[in-house]
């Protein structure tokens, strides 16, 4: 019974110093490829902000100024940058759970983008709106939890 709890204690001395030294000489974030990821995340936030500026900046310049309508609610300029948010979603979240292996970043991020896709079926208005707050909200919250969870 005594060797066997000096050898579990000797176990968690190892794992105790692999956990130092990993938070110390190689921490996750010192690798480039880690860094690439990290400027991906950080572009999605930035991108989900302009896309949050743009709806609510289109709801009122359109409504307000009644111009812009045919540029700020074309459908075309919302699929690309759909496309845009579902390429950058994809590698930097992707590689995230790849990486850390925590779903709660992967599953928020394609919650927002499913609320995004959805908002595309809808006509303009509020249902519209609404569904692409909520979208841009989730992806950019799966993207600083991502970022969370890299260190």
């Amino acid at each position: 019974m005594r060797r066997r709890s000096a050898n579990r204690k000797g176990f968690a001395d190892l794992a105790l110093r692999n956990d130092t030294l990993s938070h110390t000489w190689a921490s996750p974030m010192s690798n480039p490829l880690s860094s690439i990821r990290a400027r991906l995340d950080r572009a999605g936030v930035v991108l989900s902000g302009l896309c949050l500026l743009h709806c609510l900046a289109s709801i009122v310049v359109v409504s307000a100024l009644g111009i812009g309508g045919e540029f700020l609610l074309a459908p075309a300029f919302h699929r690309v940058g759909l496309a845009i948010a579902l390429v950058i979603a994809a590698v930097a979240i992707g590689w995230g759970a790849l990486t850390h292996r925590r779903a709660a970043p992967f599953v928020t991020a394609m919650t927002g983008l499913s609320f995004m896709g959805g908002a595309l079926a809808m006509p303009h208005g509020t249902g519209e709106v609404v569904l692409t707050v909520i979208g841009v909200s989730l992806v950019s919250i799966g993207h600083f939890l991502n970022l969370r969870h890299a260190h």
